[in-house]
């Protein structure tokens, strides 16, 4: 199904070519005076050079073979050259009429069906998640939803920091507590225990306690990177230990994750790379693009058009350690051949900026990736507390994510139980974890990836505003005004649109018309907050037009049932915009 925009344009271009004149000039946009007109078209300023004809002169020319336009209800030629244009009110209701008869509302599918990679999540095993993690979870996961709606094949990975230092700090932890286990004994070999040897709240306790002691201690931290080499080097007994650590961490983030609705296709971590490493390297040496410098292997990277210093990508450093650079190589060498990518994403801290341009550089040069592979890092800013500064506890630590959620669910329980007093407490609960979600999710997606925002808690769990909670009830407002339809006779299968009877419901049917652009768009740029945008214009449309209207009290029952239409379709494509949001509206509130 065509773009709405699209159509009216494509009626434009035919009134400049009726009138003599290029029809590509016939490009219309939303109106930036939506006071004067609903669209316009800038055209006729566009062509006064190439046709030495005054603007106003060729925009009365259009205007004038636009008088039995289908499309227009009114073209006018406005001074010194604008075309202003109101659409009828017909052409309108058939267009949305069209979109509720269609799969996906009319959203046509890709020219080319992309299979896309996205990297997002990057936890480190052994450690809870906490609110640094949130962003990138929240942003990525409504990316792999709004590209999978558009049709293209995504694939999600956690990637997990579960290789390195981190993994001997716990090992030589675990020996000095637990000397007596298997894994520490060389000379064993039976079968290890099949479960592990801590839990999770104890494996959270030992990494911190380990991290701290090598910053102490120099003999710990050499047995710590004693351990790390004895790992990564097959080791029988810390690699079933280093599989416990894994096991048990893995079930507790996909917990922590469920309960932010994220989801991944793929676990894969760090160590997934590591076999593939010391290949890519010598590949890298023998096509002359790896060099020696001061003990390392670099790859340079600057250009000739480079207006910023970038400093050669870090291969090996001169101890012959690999790198996150050497590691995220090798994943996307693992990712080509193996997943067939057509497109990676990347989503971290926007600090990661330099991190990333080296890396894809190198991936290009050392032909990683295809010529037409793209790849793309979403950097996102900082989430601040309402002193503007990175969000803390109140005792300054770094918040976890679990106790953030928390404390959103309690708010919101607290907001139920005060509003609506006849709701059950098991009710109330669940209800409120939905609505939390939306209120976190929402808060996080609304601004663009790239900028900081403050964490509000009072105006994200606002029923008013441009919050989360406000476009589910919305969306519940009108669930009820469907069930109250349906309990007085009315059927939802037997429905038809009319043309639009007053103002604010013909605004109502435009912001749905807006959809299948808003969503390739969406795509295209990798922006949720696209969505969100959309979906508090069209919120603020339906109350607007619903503040006015009073539909179950119509007697006109044709007009009624043409209303009821309307909130259907309106009802259904916000949920399917909360849906790529990554999250759900209730039944009630």
């Amino acid at each position: 199904m065509k773009k709405f925009l699209e159509l009216i344009s494509d009626e434009m271009k035919k009134g400049f070519a009726q009138a003599g004149y290029e029809e590509e000039l016939g490009r219309v946009t939303v109106s930036n005076r939506p006071d004067l007109c609903e669209y316009q078209c800038n055209g006729a300023m566009a062509g006064a050079k190439k046709y030495h004809k005054a603007p106003i002169m060729i925009a009365n020319d259009v205007a004038a073979c636009l008088a039995d336009s289908e499309v227009f209800a009114e073209v006018n030629a406005v001074a010194p050259g604008f075309l202003n244009l109101k659409l009828k009110n017909s052409f309108v209701k058939a267009y949305v009429a069209k979109m509720s008869q269609s799969d996906k509302f009319g959203l046509e599918a890709p020219e080319k069906v992309k299979n896309i990679v996205i990297d997002y999540g990057g936890p480190n095993v052994a450690k809870p998640l906490h609110v640094g993690h949130l962003r990138s979870a929240v942003i990525g996961e409504s990316i792999k939803r709004i590209c999978r709606y558009n049709g293209h094949n995504v694939i999600g990975d956690v990637h997990l920091g579960d290789w390195g230092l981190q993994m001997g700090l716990i090992i030589t932890e675990l020996k000095l507590r637990k000397p007596e286990l298997p894994y520490f004994d060389e000379a064993f070999d039976g079968e290890y225990p099949t479960e592990a040897p801590f839990t999770v709240s104890e494996l959270e306790e030992i990494y911190p306690t380990a991290s701290g002691k090598s910053k102490e201690d120099p003999a710990y931290k050499e047995a710590a990177l004693e351990a790390t080499l004895k790992l990564q080097s097959g080791n029988r007994g810390y690699r079933a230990l280093w599989k416990h650590i894994i096991n048990v961490s893995v079930a507790d983030l996909k917990k922590n994750y469920a309960n932010l609705n994220v989801e991944f296709d793929l676990w894969k971590g760090e160590s997934d790379a590591d076999p593939i490493i010391p290949g890519m390297v010598e590949d890298l040496k023998a096509s002359g693009l790896a060099h020696e410098s001061e003990g390392a292997l670099v790859v340079d990277v600057k250009e000739e058009t480079d207006t910023k210093e970038i400093p050669p990508c870090i291969i090996l450093k001169s101890d012959g350690a690999a790198l996150y650079a050497t590691t995220d190589l090798a994943t996307i060498k693992d990712r080509m051949e193996n997943l067939n990518a057509d497109s990676l994403i990347y989503l971290t801290d926007k600090r990661q900026e330099m991190h990333f341009l080296q890396v894809f550089r190198v991936a290009r040069k050392a032909g990683l990736v295809k010529p037409e592979t793209e790849m793309k890092h979403i950097g996102f800013g900082t989430m601040n507390g309402k002193d503007g500064k990175p969000f803390k506890t109140r005792e300054g630590g770094v918040m976890r994510l679990e106790y953030l959620i928390r404390d959103i669910n309690d708010e919101m329980y607290r907001k139920i139980v005060e509003s609506r007093q006849d709701m059950p407490e098991e009710e109330a609960r669940e209800t409120a974890k939905v609505i939390g979600l939306s209120a976190i999710k929402y808060g996080d997606l609304s601004n663009q990836a790239s900028k900081d925002y403050i964490f509000d808690i009072d105006r994200f769990t606002s029923f008013e505003g441009d919050t989360g909670p406000y476009i589910l009830y919305t969306i519940v407002r009108i669930k009820s005004i469907l069930n109250r339809y349906q309990e007085l006779g009315g059927n939802l299968d037997a429905l038809s649109f009319m043309d639009p009877a007053n103002a604010s419901e013909k605004d109502l049917l435009l912001q749905l018309a807006g959809f299948n652009a808003m969503m390739e768009n969406a795509c295209a740029e990798a922006a949720p907050h696209k969505v969100c945008a959309y979906i508090y214009d069209l919120a603020n449309a339906f109350n607007k037009f619903y503040h006015e209207t009073k539909i179950i009290s119509e007697e006109n029952k044709e007009q009624q049932a043409g209303w009821i239409a309307v909130l259907l379709l309106t009802k259904n494509v916000l949920e399917a915009c909360i849906d790529v949001l990554g999250f759900e509206a209730p039944e009630r509130m």
